[in-house]
This record gives structure tokens, C-alpha cells and sequence, in this order.
């Protein structure tokens, strides 16, 4: 990969510490939260520092090792009780607020991209549109939370559209990884991904720019539905 602006490296640095700080907030400064996410976004890094993640032959076959393991973690808080309890917790103002973060993202992108180190399609200017969830949500926050204008409905389906557009741009990073699953960005695969701090993207940011949405689902619905049944009570 060729050499990158320090200001591209600091862009993408302070806006994951961003994105920490904010979920850590949404968790009301958990212990266990912060603790999870120090050590784990320490261990990645260095991991990656080493060269692990950064051989463009085995990067394909590696790669699942930075996404797996948060979200089998993630699954297990969506079926246990204590998982539930934690995601409940959540503060969901927060949790709404934080999709900011995904601007910054959708930045670093496009300009890793000028750089040639990923595929335009994985920015705003080919087939990645996730930046309207960023831009999206201080409107959302704002309409839905502090004027009250948005009903529970509709910040639903704000949340599943997010999610859609995440998986979307998801699977077009997936499917331009270099060798096995090599189907977009011919000119220039995905090999961002697979260098410090970028590697951090898809180990920490993306599973938790996904919790985020998935747990405020289920605040919402389970809201929806105390309501309903007393109301009909």
C-alpha cells in the first residue's frame, strides 16, 4: 500500500476514539464495555502491526478473524439474559446519535481510494451509500428524540434501513478482497483493511456501528410492545 497522508491516518484515529467514547457513553461507561473494547482494539492492533492482516495472499483467509469474534460475542448478547439485560440498558439517544460516526468513515474511504488502496466501489462515488446514515442522524436524533416528531415505527425502519446500507457496503469490501473472493475493484482490491489503523474498521467499528442499530430494534419494539399491551390492559 502506498504511503498516506498523516492527516488521513489522524482523521480516522480520532474518529474511532469517537465512536468509543460514544458507544462506552451509550453503555454508561460500563467497566466490562470499556474493558472489552481497550483490550480487544489493543490485541487487533497488534496483530496488524505485525503483518498478519496485510499479506495480500492470505489476506481473504485472515480476514474473517477481524469481524468473527465481535459478532458471535454480539449473538450472545441478543440470546442470553444477561446480554439482553446489558442491551436494554443502552442508552438509545446515544446509540442514535453515534451513526455520526459512519461520515468520517465514508471520508477515509473515498480518500483511501484516491490513494489506491481500496475499490471505488467501497466509497459514495461507486456503490456505497452508508454516508446517508450518517448525515441521517442528527436529523433522526433530533425529529425523533427532542421534538418527538418520529413515532417508534419509523425509527425503525431508520435502523433497518441503516443496516441494509452497512451490509451493502460490507459485502462490496468482502467480495474485493484480493484472491478468493475477488469479484469488484479489478483495478484495486481491497487491501486497506488489512493495515493498521484501518484494520480497526471492520474489528471494531463495523460490529459496533451494527450493535447499535440491532440494539436499538429491540429497545424499541420491546418499548413498543409494554405499550400496546397496556394500553389494551
Amino acid at each position: 500500500m502506498q504511503s498516506l497522508s498523516l492527516s488521513l491516518y489522524i482523521i480516522f484515529i480520532a474518529n474511532f476514539l469517537l465512536a468509543a467514547w460514544l458507544f462506552m457513553k451509550a453503555a454508561n461507561y460500563s467497566r466490562p464495555v470499556v474493558v472489552i473494547i481497550t483490550l480487544w482494539t489493543i490485541l487487533q492492533s497488534a496483530v496488524g502491526l505485525s503483518g498478519f492482516y496485510s499479506d495480500t495472499h492470505t489476506m481473504t483467509t485472515r480476514f474473517p478473524l477481524l469481524a468473527l469474534p465481535p459478532l458471535i460475542f454480539m449473538l450472545f448478547l441478543f440470546i442470553t439474559p444477561k446480554g439482553k439485560t446489558f442491551i436494554d440498558g443502552l442508552n438509545i439517544k446515544t446509540l442514535t446519535i453515534f451513526h455520526l460516526i459512519r461520515i468520517p468513515v465514508e471520508i477515509v474511504l473515498f480518500l483511501l481510494f484516491i490513494h489506491h488502496a481500496v475499490p471505488k466501489a467501497m466509497t459514495f462515488e461507486g456503490a456505497n451509500f452508508d454516508i446517508l446514515s450518517g448525515l441521517s442522524a442528527p436529523l433522526v436524533y433530533y425529529f425523533g428524540f427532542v421534538k418527538k416528531k418520529l413515532g417508534k415505527p419509523a425509527l425503525v425502519v431508520w435502523n433497518i434501513a441503516c443496516i441494509l446500507l452497512l451490509l451493502n457496503v460490507v459485502t462490496n469490501a468482502v467480495l474485493s478482497l484480493p484472491a478468493r473472493f475477488h469479484q469488484f475493484g479489478f483495478e484495486q482490491p481491497d487491501i486497506a483493511l488489512g493495515y493498521f489503523p484501518f484494520l480497526l474498521l471492520p474489528s471494531c467499528l463495523v460490529p459496533l456501528v451494527l450493535f447499535s442499530n440491532l440494539a436499538a430494534i429491540r429497545k424499541l419494539i420491546a418499548g413498543f410492545v409494554d405499550q400496546t399491551i397496556a394500553a389494551t390492559a
